[in-house]
Parts: C-alpha cells; structure tokens; sequence
C-alpha cells in the first residue's frame, strides 16, 4: 500500500504572488506528494489557469508533481493539451501527473462560451486517443467526429515512457473511459462510499476490457480544516460547496485535529483509495500557510507511520 497525500487549490486564497510562492515552497519542502489545481477559466472568484499555474510551479520546485484536478478536455484543443503536458513533463523531469475529464454541465464555461453541453463526452473521448497517440507516436492521422488530424506530431514528448493519464468523474461513462484508457482515477466531490463503489466498478470494468489499474493509482480528495465546527470560515466554505456541487457537505469536510483527518483518510483507503489531494479551508494568507503547516507537520508524519511505503528491492 502507497498512501500518499497532496494538496489542491480551487480558488487562489492569496492576496499577492509572492505569498503563494511561499506557500508552494512550504509544499514542496515539507513532504507534501504532490499539488493539484482545479480548471477553471471562467469565474468571478480569483482562480488560476491550471496548465499556466502548473507550469510555472515546475521551474519553482524540485521535488513536488503536479497536475490538474481535473482538466476539462471537451473544451481544450487536444493537440495544444498534448503539447503542454509534453512541455511541462520535459521541463519538471518527469514530475506532471495529467488528469482529465468531461467537464461538469453545471460549469459556467458552457453558457458563457455558448457551447452546448451535449456531445462533450465523445469529444473529450477522442481528445484522450489523439493525446495519448501524440505522446508516444511519431506521426498521428485522425479522423473523428470533433477532430481531424493529418500527420500531427510533437516533439518533444514527455520524459516519463509511461506519462500517466489520470481521468476523473464518476458516471458510468467516466468508469468505462477509465478502466478502457486511464491509468488512474480521481475522485471529485466523492464521500468515501461512493468513492469505493466508483472503485469496484472501474476494477470490474478494467478487467473486462483486459485491464488492471495499480492499486495506488485510485484518488480522492476532500477539504481540511483544524478548527471547530462552529467557526464561520468552515460553514461559508461548506455553503459554496453546496451551492457548486448541489450535494450535501456532511461527511465530506475532514473538521478537527490531525486525528480526525487522518481517520478521514482511512475511512477512504478502507474503500480502496491510496492517492490524496487535500484542500486547506481557510481566509488570508497566514490562514492558509497555517493550515497547510499543521497537515506538513502532523498529518503527514502521521499518515507515513500508518501506512508505511513498501521498501524497493535491491
């Protein structure tokens, strides 16, 4: 078992760059697995582009991966995706982990593009082959229903021979996209519960299309706040959620101490999911760094002895 945990933004809590700048170097230094940056290109909140953001945070680090949580491919040229991730991947020596999805209906893109909701699937299906063809084949001719190519290619490729490509979403189409291309899955707004299910059903489809995903490659992430219920940051940040995602935010925010998020954490590994992108709750910069500095400094230790990492053979 290889439980790692990593840390998410939405929104950009930061009044200026160079506090997010110390946050990341906070991440990157405290053995944080890896940073993940929600898409969003539409908003009226502060939120940054993901592709940029992950790029610039590769010539910040050394140690940290990133990725996107999750890239919405149905409104994103795919050939101009492959050569991102390629370009990042070569720059970061391997450190970007690419997920991608559909797209929520609800997302403010559709209606402010003008862009119809219907048909983002198999678009977004054929994003995945025409990515995952560039990235490891010298010369791609496509002929689909959104896109065509003739003789496309990019160079460089990523570094990483087997680039993982992690898919998100938890609809009967995004099980069967990732038991039939993915290397990973992650979660979005999943309890528990419904993360396992999600899990059992993409192992079962995975092995009807001849596949298996690793073990540590299912995700799932969730808020995190050391507090107390009661404190009026928590229930503004559990009203978004809800308004955003229309579900209820009982069981979902891990609210506490060190204990109480890591026993969060185990409710999850116990439905077979190893891999975790937290997000810190909180206003200001000294909030978030604070946050950030108690799941460094008690969270993590914590999680490493629990579920110590499988020693590599000789």
């Amino acid at each position: 078992m290889t439980v790692a945990v990593g840390i998410g933004l939405m929104e950009f809590p930061f009044t200026s760059a160079a506090a997010y700048w110390r946050w990341v170097d906070l991440i990157d230094e405290g053995g944080v697995d890896s940073y993940w940056q929600t898409d969003r290109v539409v908003s009226r909140e502060p939120i940054l582009e993901c592709m940029t953001a992950i790029a610039a945070v590769a010539g910040r680090t050394r140690k940290l991966k990133f990725g996107m949580n999750v890239v919405s491919l149905a409104l994103r040229d795919p050939v101009l995706v492959a050569k991102q991730c390629a370009t990042i991947d070569v720059l970061s020596e391997g450190r970007l982990l690419p997920a991608f999805g559909v797209g929520s209906p609800a997302a403010p893109e559709w209606k402010a593009l003008n862009l119809e909701t219907k048909g983002r699937g198999s678009k977004t299906d054929e994003g995945l082959e025409i990515i995952k063809r560039l990235w490891t084949e010298e010369s791609v001719d496509f002929d689909g229903k959104h896109f065509k190519l003739t003789g496309a290619s990019i160079s460089p490729r990523p570094v990483q021979p087997d680039i993982p490509m992690w898919i998100g979403g938890n609809s009967e189409a995004a099980i069967e996209r990732t038991a039939r291309v993915g290397t990973g899955w992650q979660a979005g707004p999943e309890t528990p519960i419904l993360a396992g299910k999600v899990v059992t059903a993409i192992k079962a489809a995975a092995a009807r299309h001849g596949r298996t995903i690793d073990a540590d490659h299912y995700g799932a992430g969730f808020p995190f706040y050391f507090g107390s219920e009661g404190d009026p940051v928590l229930d503004k940040a559990r009203e978004s959620y809800q308004r955003r995602t229309k579900r209820d935010p009982a069981g979902y925010f891990a609210v506490g101490s060190a204990a109480d998020i890591v026993q969060r954490i185990a409710e999850y590994v116990e439905n077979g999911v190893e891999k975790f992108v937290l997000r810190p709750v909180g206003r200001g910069d000294e909030a978030i760094m604070a946050q950030t500095r108690r799941l460094v400094e008690e969270v993590i230790p914590e999680v490493a002895r629990r579920w110590p990492k499988p020693k590599k053979a000789a």
